[in-house]
């Protein structure tokens, strides 16, 4: 097990005679109301201000003060000058940025770059209270306003752009945001550990810009210090999740040969030729370089390098995912021009008391006074809900849990979360006696872990549950049904949703929870996420078949039976991701209407930074097999707007809106033998009038005796209820 220092056994700044404040000020007038004359550390956010624990501004912002600092909040201000960065004063120790709980250019735009209507996370929901790539816009006003105060980036938008990563709005790679913000260090993940450490460091007389020990974090350097052994793996990477020194230096590929070779103490001059061009070295070259493995960093292709190279983009994605594992995770070095980004191996996972401890920090558990009665949606979503865990071992490709939370889970004690839903009953108004939600990243995964920390030590893989769950996975599913059952015998509470994403490949191993879900927990349809049903796409997704779907839906449906409900599956699905041809599409559709499903809302894969996901959408390779030059494997992708559209106007085959581009696309495949009036066919030959544009219009003239026309059959559906129609948000 890891050792780290625990997150409350700081000594406390002197600012803790203050004591919590009712919210985290957001102007002089608050500050002066607390006593203050300034601030310690201020948050820059672009989300309004709730103050609860599923926001990270209030997590980071309660914890400093826990600590004994002196928090202020500045939430969505006018970053057209630096005045509303001015309004606290300046900061004595830093100002810490954050986009907010979600990239801003995914809160502003959709998979497609349409411009979205809403900001759930913003009074009323209004657009344009954020700027598009907040951290940088926002590291920029803060240093207008007070140019030698440190810049502390951190949130979601930095963490899965640390590195150089492909940015879809630009359709092009850029730089790392700590190089492009000009900021002082970037925590990345869960930044409890960092944020404390570094606040105290500072507090002590530390300089940001010389804080290079603390894990999580990264930071500009002019150069790899002495000491490290730098490794940077081949292409041709079979062994890489077993890399030891004798993987050698990195090999140049052919087309890069001429590119001037890195200088520095992290390149042996063994590894250079008389032109100074990087080589492989020998056998003896090799025993002889043999790197400390405590002292080794790895060396990710420069930004100048992967920014033209989709091959070495590739090589650098699949590297950053291997060594993500806190407890076998080396540091990784990537050249930005002439400086060296370089990133700590990742932060080590809260343990149980300190998470406690993370959510029993006073929260006012409200949206700041100052919105009035104004509505902010992502706070009406998850005011009665509560979080029980962090991270991810599902490891899907398309996601940002794992990259941003980690693969290991970190649980509340059972003493904390009921503490928590009792003080939901008590304090936070408009209250029913109904908790909206019980879960986290995931509904199920709560105290599952690897049954050996040895083991889980020293694994690389990507996932714990693909292609298979792994055989070291404890899958106990006990601790979670007590908790269920306590949780609802807490008086008051009339009902417990679970509404969480589902991991139903996990759940089938314990039947006993699938009944107490169905039989307490599921208020008339359970969301479920299968995301595809055909073999191509999910092994790209890592994601499990359909058998696991099938006998999940098996038993949801017999406990459901036995408890004498009406229930219903409502499964998910993505169009248009790698690996998923026109053909995959068809076959979804077909799937969709053999078990009467009726997608009103679907998903377009979005390739969100820096996820796998993404890496083959931008490159059309496979990282998760080695990269190779000429024969790896490459993965198609649905690229054009055109396609995208295609794809996903087969999820919903039935709105007659999708009919005309359904059939031309089904002639073009040669399945028109699926145009037709029949269950097994996908569209009829007709045109509603008035829908379809420039689609003749046309209406069979006569029914059949004691039958429907397929329209009529299509509104009839619509009345047998919510398990006819697929959600997705």
């Amino acid at each position: 097990m890891l050792d780290a220092k625990n997150l409350f056994t700081y000594s406390k700044f002197w600012a803790k005679r203050f004591g919590p404040a009712p919210f985290l000020p957001m102007t002089r007038a608050e500050m002066v109301k607390l006593g203050w004359d300034s601030c310690d550390v201020i948050i820059v956010t672009g989300d309004a201000y709730i103050d609860h624990p599923s926001f990270g501004m209030a997590i980071i912002g309660r914890l400093l003060e826990a600590q004994g600092f002196r928090v202020g909040i500045i939430a969505q201000p006018d970053w057209t000058s630096a005045d509303a960065f001015k309004e606290l004063g300046r900061p004595n120790l830093f100002f810490g940025v954050t986009a907010g709980n979600m990239d801003s250019m995914v809160n502003h735009y959709t998979s497609d770059r349409r411009l979205r209507h809403n900001d759930s996370y913003t009074p009323d929901g209004a657009m344009g209270k954020r700027p598009d790539r907040a951290v940088l816009v926002y590291s920029q006003r803060c240093r207008e306003a007070y140019k030698d105060v440190p810049i502390v980036l951190g949130g979601i938008e930095a963490s899965l752009r640390r590195i150089a990563q492909y940015d879809h709005w630009s359709e092009k790679v850029r730089r790392s945001v700590l190089v492009d913000a000009k900021a002082d260090i970037l925590v990345y993940g869960n930044a409890e550990r960092a944020i404390s450490e570094i606040a105290h460091r500072v507090a002590a007389g530390e300089k940001v810009r010389e804080i290079h020990d603390i894990r999580g974090t990264a930071f500009i350097l002019d150069r790899v210090p002495d000491g490290f052994t730098v490794v940077a793996p081949d292409l041709v990477d079979e062994a890489v999740p077993e890399l030891t020194a004798d993987s050698g230096p990195w090999v140049v590929p052919e087309s890069l040969r001429k590119t001037p070779a890195p200088t520095g103490p992290d390149v042996d001059e063994l590894d250079l030729d008389e032109n100074g061009e990087r080589v492989a070295p020998d056998a003896a070259a090799l025993a002889r370089a043999r790197p400390d493995p405590s002292a080794t960093v790895v060396r990710l292709p420069a930004f100048e390098q992967v920014k033209d190279d989709k091959i070495l983009y590739a090589h650098a994605s699949r590297i950053l995912h291997q060594e993500s594992n806190p407890g076998n995770a080396r540091p990784l070095v990537q050249r930005h021009g002439d400086k060296e980004l370089w990133l700590t191996a990742p932060p080590i996972p809260l343990q149980t008391p300190e998470m406690d401890g993370v959510y029993d920090l006073p929260y006012a558990r409200a949206q700041h006074p100052s919105y009035g009665e104004a509505k902010i949606p992502a706070w009406d979503m998850i005011r009665f809900s509560v979080n029980i865990m962090r991270g991810c071992f599902g490891g899907c490709s398309f996601c940002s849990i794992t990259e941003h939370e980690g693969r290991i889970i970190q649980s509340r004690s059972e003493t904390s979360i009921l503490r928590e839903i009792e003080e939901i009953r008590d304090k936070v108004d408009g209250f029913t006696g109904v908790i909206s939600d019980i879960g986290g990243p995931t509904a199920n995964m709560y105290r599952l872990a690897c049954k050996d920390p040895k083991i889980e030590a020293v694994c690389r893989r990507p996932s714990c549950v693909y292609p298979d769950i792994c055989k070291n996975l404890n899958t106990d599913h006990q601790p979670l049904i007590e908790l269920y059952r306590k949780a609802r015998a807490i008086k008051g509470i009339k009902k417990i949703h679970v509404a969480s994403g589902l991991r139903y490949d996990l759940a089938v191993k314990s039947p006993e929870y699938i009944k107490e879900l169905v039989t307490h927990h599921v208020g008339g349809y359970l969301k479920i996420a299968p995301e595809h049903t055909e073999s191509g796409p999910l092994s790209k997704m890592m994601k499990p078949g359909m058998g696991a779907y099938d006998r999940f839906k098996e038993l949801f449906d017999k406990y459901a039976k036995e408890a004498g409900k009406q229930y219903y599956l409502i499964p998910y699905f993505i169009a248009a991701h790698p690996g998923t041809t026109d053909e995959d599409m068809m076959n979804l559709a077909l799937w969709l209407k053999r078990n009467k499903f009726r997608a009103d809302q679907v998903q377009t894969f979005l390739p969100s930074p820096m996820s796998l996901s993404a890496t083959m959408f931008h490159t059309e390779q496979n990282p998760l097999r080695p990269i190779r030059r000429k024969d790896g494997e490459q993965v198609f992708s649905a690229r054009g707007l055109k396609q995208r559209r295609l794809h996903k106007a087969f999820l919903r085959y039935h709105d007659p809106e999708n009919w005309p581009v359904l059939r031309d696309a089904l002639k073009a495949m040669g399945r028109a033998d699926l145009i037709g009036p029949g269950a097994h066919q996908l569209v009829p030959a007709w045109q509603p009038p008035g829908t379809g544009k420039g689609a003749p219009s046309a209406r069979p003239s006569s029914r059949k005796p004691g039958g429907t026309t397929p329209f009529m059959q299509q509104k009839s559906a619509r009345k047998a209820g919510p398990g006819d129609r697929a959600r997705r948000g």
